[in-house]
C-alpha cells in the first residue's frame, strides 16, 4: 500500500472535492452546481405557492430582506440643540418627539381638570341642602369657565398632531432669527438672479446654461482687459441690489471647467460656497429635450438637519413661488450623503401598459387611485452635483464678520455614517 500524503483524507466525502482527476473533478463540480440550483429553484417555487395562499408571508419577507445601506446606518447627534449648524439632528424626529411630549402634557392637564371637577361635584352634593340660589349661580359659572378652559386645551392639542408635508415647516426659531433674510415672508414672488463668473473666466457657454436653469436671470461677463478695473464681489453685490436683484450667482472654473458656485443672498448675505462636479450639459444627454420658458416645479429631498433646512431655503429663493404646471417641468435637488444631485426633467402622465407594474409608494404598496397611470420622464439638463463647502454670514469671506458660520473639513468624513445635511 502506498503512503498517504499529509492533508489528504481517504473518506468518500472529501474524495468528491479533492479528486486528482481533472475531468472527474469538473464533472463533480457541475453536478454539485446543478443540485444546488435545483434545490434553490424548488425552494423558490415552494415559497411562491405558500405566499400565494398567504400574502402576509410575502409582505413580511420583503420587510425582513431590506438591504443594509449606509443611509440606513446613519447616526444622529444626541440632544435637542437645533440652533447649531454643525449639529446632525433629525428635525423631523425632533418635531415628532416634541409633539408627543406636548400632547402628553396636555393630556395630564386635562386629567387634572377632570379630577378637580369630580372633587367639586362631590363637594356640591354634600352642601346641596345648605346652598342658596346665588351659590348655585356661582358654581354654574365656575363649571362653565372650566369647561371652556378644557375645550381650549383640546382645541390646541389638535394642531400639533397634524403632520406637515412641507420640510421647511420644521425650521427652528433660532435658525430664523440668525438668517432672517432667507426665511422672510416679504420676498418677491418672482426672484431676480444675476449670474457672473470669476475674474477672467472662459466658461461663458456653461454660464449661459445656468441662465436657462434659473428663471428671470441675467448673465454678465466678468472677464476684462488686463488694464480694466476689476470689480470685487461686494461691488457687484451692491450693483445688483440697487437694481432689485434678489440673488447673485458666481461660477468658478478650474482648467477651463466649471468647478464651483457661490450663491449670495442680496442685499447683505449670507453666502453659500458649493463645489460642482460631474457637470454635463443638456445637449450631451441621450434622448434629452429642450426646456421651455415655463416656471418649473421645485423638489427638495433629503434635507433634514438645521444646515440642510437652511440650504434648502436658500435654493428655494432662486425659483418663483408659483410654478407653471402647464410646462410640466420639475427641478430636483436630491441630497444623499451630503451630495446634492441636481436634475431637470419634463414629465408626462400616460396609461399603464399591460407589461408594466403599478406605481408603489415608499412602503412598497400600490398607490390607490393611480393603478392605471404611469409617468414618463425626459431629462432636459444640465446635470451636475453640488457639495456644500462653506457658509458665510455676510457677502463673501472678506465681507463677513468673524469666522464662517459653517465650513466643511476633511475630518467630517472620517465617520461614514454621520452626515451634515
Amino acid at each position: 500500500m502506498g503512503v498517504q500524503k499529509p492533508g489528504r483524507s481517504s473518506s468518500g466525502a472529501s474524495l468528491s472535492k479533492r479528486t486528482g482527476n481533472k475531468l472527474h473533478r469538473q464533472s463533480l463540480y457541475v453536478d454539485q452546481k446543478r443540485s444546488r440550483e435545483k434545490e434553490k429553484r424548488e425552494a423558490r417555487f415552494r415559497r411562491k405557492k405558500e405566499e400565494n395562499k398567504d400574502p402576509e408571508l410575502r409582505r413580511s419577507r420583503i420587510e425582513k430582506n431590506q438591504p443594509s445601506s449606509i443611509d440606513k446606518k446613519r447616526v444622529w447627534d444626541g440632544g435637542d440643540d437645533d440652533s447649531s449648524l454643525g449639529a446632525s439632528i433629525d428635525l423631523v424626529a425632533l418635531r415628532k418627539r416634541r409633539r408627543i411630549q406636548q400632547e402628553e402634557e396636555e393630556q395630564k392637564a386635562l386629567e387634572a381638570v377632570d379630577s378637580e371637577e369630580e372633587e367639586d361635584g362631590q363637594d356640591e352634593e354634600d352642601s346641596m341642602l345648605g346652598s342658596d340660589d346665588e351659590e348655585e349661580d356661582d358654581s354654574d359659572e365656575e363649571a362653565a369657565a372650566k369647561a371652556r378652559a378644557r375645550q381650549v386645551m383640546r382645541d390646541d392639542s389638535l394642531a400639533p398632531s397634524v403632520a406637515s408635508t412641507a420640510t421647511l415647516d420644521l425650521t427652528p426659531e433660532s435658525l430664523v432669527a440668525k438668517f432672517p433674510s432667507i426665511f422672510s415672508d416679504d420676498r418677491p414672488l418672482e426672484p431676480k438672479v444675476l449670474i457672473t463668473t470669476s475674474l477672467n473666466a472662459t466658461i461663458h457657454d456653461q454660464a449661459q446654461l445656468f441662465c436657462n436653469l434659473f428663471p428671470n436671470s441675467t448673465y454678465i461677463k466678468r472677464s476684462a482687459h488686463k488694464y480694466a478695473y476689476k470689480y470685487s464681489v461686494r461691488e457687484i453685490a451692491n450693483y445688483a441690489a440697487n437694481r432689485e436683484y434678489t440673488s447673485l450667482v458666481i461660477l468658478n472654473e478650474d482648467q477651463k471647467r466649471i468647478s464651483g458656485m457661490d450663491i449670495v443672498n442680496l442685499p447683505s448675505g449670507p453666502t453659500f460656497h458649493f463645489s460642482i462636479s460631474n457637470f454635463v450639459p443638456g445637449k450631451r444627454l441621450p434622448g434629452h429635450g429642450n426646456a421651455t420658458n415655463h416656471y418649473p416645479e421645485l423638489l427638495l429631498n433629503g434635507f433634514k438637519t438645521p444646515l440642510g433646512i437652511l440650504t434648502a431655503a436658500l435654493i428655494q429663493t432662486l425659483w418663483p413661488k408659483m410654478p407653471e404646471f402647464e410646462g410640466r417641468q420639475v427641478v430636483t435637488f436630491h441630497n444623499q450623503r451630503d451630495y446634492i444631485f441636481v436634475r431637470r426633467h419634463r414629465y408626462i402622465f400616460r396609461d399603464k401598459r399591460a407589461s408594466e407594474k403599478s406605481a408603489v409608494g415608499a412602503d412598497g404598496k400600490e398607490i390607490k387611485g393611480v393603478e392605471s397611470i404611469r409617468t414618463g420622464l425626459q431629462e432636459l439638463g444640465p446635470r451636475f452635483t453640488l457639495k456644500l463647502r462653506r457658509v458665510e454670514k455676510g457677502i463673501g469671506r472678506a465681507g463677513s464678520e468673524g469666522p464662517s458660520e459653517w465650513e466643511w473639513k476633511a475630518k467630517m468624513e472620517k465617520k461614514r455614517t454621520r452626515f451634515n445635511l
